[in-house]
């Protein structure tokens, strides 16, 4: 089996905030990104792609307060958006608080989490419009909403309809023009830090360095203002 880094999630309170926020810290303006219709959310995004993680770009997301959610929406958004702690911090600042890994088949590797007692949630099925054309995935969700770890293990996503002979042709990154950000590593510690490294492994997810200690994410980014840390911060 075999993971790679997808995108990294950063929540902020609005996306007019999370704008802000990118072109302050980051020294860009984050691309166009769409609406979630079944978790009332919206997003932008920017391509943070580097040989060694070829698809990886950067999500920022936030409650989109005019989103009129289905009767049969889940009680909890993804990403633990519903978390007053969480709701909290990003009310200060936005917040990297997750990231998402690839994988080409996201049943197999729910399967393997599994076996080691995480339960990673079901794949739900979701879509947005983008300018290429319809944005398909299959993507771990749980019931609860929760990341699990504080987001230190990845949520899974598969691209494309279940068993489609191209599952990347439509993919955020092949819409995303270069940033002038790239990624440069990825970093946890963790109290339970041999827990994660074995999932890492039961996924085939390499190059990100863990350490037993407090939890915490960290992001390192080559920007337009130098080099950029993110940190989770236990969130």
């Amino acid at each position: 089996m075999k993971a790679q880094i997808d995108h990294l999630v950063v929540v902020a309170k609005s996306l007019a905030q999370g704008v802000q926020w990118c072109e302050a810290t980051l020294g860009v303006t984050p691309g166009p990104g769409g609406e979630h219709a079944l978790y009332g959310t919206h997003n932008r995004l920017f391509k943070i792609a580097t040989p060694a993680n070829p698809l990886a770009y950067l999500e920022i997301i936030a409650i989109n307060p005019d989103a009129k959610r289905a009767p049969d929406a889940p009680n909890k958004r993804w990403f633990d958006m519903d978390d007053a702690t969480l709701q909290a911090a990003v009310a200060v600042e936005p917040r990297l608080v997750h990231f998402v890994a690839n994988t080409d088949d996201i049943q197999a590797a729910r399967v393997a989490l599994k076996t080691l007692g995480m339960e990673r949630g079901p794949a739900m099925a979701a879509s947005r419009h983008s300018r290429r054309g319809v944005l398909q995935w299959q993507i771990t969700v749980r019931e609860d909403g929760q990341r699990l770890f504080n987001g230190a293990l990845p949520s899974l996503i598969q691209w494309g309809k279940p068993l489609a002979a191209e599952p990347l042709r439509l993919h955020p990154r092949n819409s995303l023009p270069r940033s002038g950000v790239t990624l440069h590593s990825v970093a946890v510690t963790h109290p339970t830090a041999g827990k994660l490294q074995a999932a890492y492994e039961a996924l085939g997810l390499e190059g990100i360095a863990i350490e037993t200690g407090p939890a915490n994410l960290t992001v390192t980014l080559h920007t337009p203002k130098g080099v950029v840390r993110l940190h989770s911060q236990g969130i």
